[in-house]
């Protein structure tokens, strides 16, 4: 589903990304763990196409396609999902109708017509009941006044509503307790399927007992250093980071 391959990227004149190498394939789950600093974000930001950040070599292959000339908004539309680490507020803008208009500009991008509005309430329905999400919820303004637990399960939300062929998670347990991180990923695990696949980017282990990774990759300087099963995750949890550093990709 996605390739990278020797991802060279650069912000503000600054290389970040310094050789990235990974494949994702449909159905898995990958994590990708590292330091401050050493490109995890950077990563999720060029494959969703922000323009703030220059590739400067290398490939990003989405289903086959070069996505080097492909808009962000492009990018949506072929499938590819950022979940934020830090959500904005949209005031007057309820989480419904945003939704609305996200998944008629993706249809629309596809070249579809806008789904029904029959078919759209039944939609919301059927994913807020899948994720536990109150009706009041969804008449609120997006993300506006929301707890760090609610702008994460409406970024969950909206993956669910959207269904990506690929979603990558930036951070998505950052800021979040035990109780909100268990809704967060039991969402997360409700949505897998053989036919998406999933780029979870986190600090810590503790999310990965929720979201059990197929494998799991270490960012250091700019490049994957380490890839390895979940137990890797493990590992960085008891040692931290610096045993890696002259470490080469497996």
């Amino acid at each position: 589903m996605l390739k990278i391959k020797n991802l060279h990227a650069k912000v503000d004149g600054k290389e970040i990304l310094k050789g990235v190498n990974l494949e994702v394939l449909p159905g898995e789950i990958h994590a990708i763990m590292g330091p401050n600093g050493s490109g995890k974000s950077t990563l999720a930001s060029v494959i969703a196409g922000n323009e703030d950040f220059e590739i400067t070599k290398g490939e990003v292959i989405f289903e086959g396609e070069d996505l080097e000339d492909a808009s962000p908004e492009e990018r949506a539309h072929k499938g590819i999902f950022l979940s934020f680490q830090y959500p904005v507020e949209i005031p007057g803008v309820s989480v419904t109708n945003f939704m609305k208009t996200a998944i008629n500009e993706s249809r629309k991008g596809r070249g579809m017509k806008d789904m029904p509005a029959n078919q759209m309430l039944k939609l919301i329905r059927e994913k807020s009941e899948l994720l536990d999400i109150d009706r009041k919820f969804l008449s609120r303004s997006l993300n506006e006044g929301f707890s760090g637990g609610e702008k994460k399960r409406n970024e969950i939300f909206q993956m669910a509503m959207l269904e990506p062929k690929l979603a990558i998670l930036d951070e998505t347990d950052s800021g979040l307790d035990i109780d909100a991180l268990r809704i967060v990923a039991n969402g997360v695990n409700k949505l897998k399927s053989k036919e998406n696949a999933v780029i979870v980017i986190t600090h810590y282990q503790r999310l990965l007992e929720y979201i059990v990774p197929d494998k799991v990759h270490v960012i250091h300087d700019g490049k994957i250093v380490k890839s390895g099963s979940k137990e890797l995750a493990l590992q960085l949890e008891e040692k931290g980071y610096d045993w890696l550093k002259q470490e080469t990709v497996v």
